[in-house]
């Protein structure tokens, strides 16, 4: 499924404003709960501690297009990809972020990622929208 916070037009969130500070990895702090709880930066490198141990994670570059993938790098070789996308949306914005179900992920698994991907989302729209730091 899909999980989307739009930026209310009523305030200010314009695209590039969300851009800008999505495109910034140490913000992920601020707001990705899961992953940055542990993000830190080692010299070119973000690094994460997860579940199945430490992970190397890769952001797409600042652009002007609202992409904002991110690959998540895990010890034993495999990835997962999160697309991650913020399009204007009037005065305001929409970010996006498309949840894929990993192979073998049970239903039950896979309703509590998209859980706490609503609840990573609904912490960026306040936090983008000024409500919280």
């Amino acid at each position: 499924p899909r999980v989307r916070t739009p930026c209310s037009p009523t305030r200010e969130c314009a695209c590039e404003r969300a851009n800008d500070f999505l495109s910034q990895p140490a913000n992920f702090a601020l707001w990705a709960e899961g992953l940055a709880e542990t993000l830190r930066q080692e010299g070119e490198r973000w690094i994460a501690q997860t579940p199945m141990g430490e992970a190397t994670v890769r952001f797409a570059p600042r652009n002007e297009f609202g992409v904002l993938d991110h690959w998540i790098d895990f010890a034993d070789g495999s990835t997962v990809y999160v697309p991650l996308r913020v399009v204007a949306n009037g005065d305001g914005c929409e970010v996006t972020l498309t949840l894929l179900r990993l192979p073998g992920m049970s239903d039950e698994k896979f309703r509590e990622d998209a859980a706490w991907v609503g609840r990573d989302l609904a912490r960026l729209k306040r936090v983008l929208e000024g409500e919280a730091t």
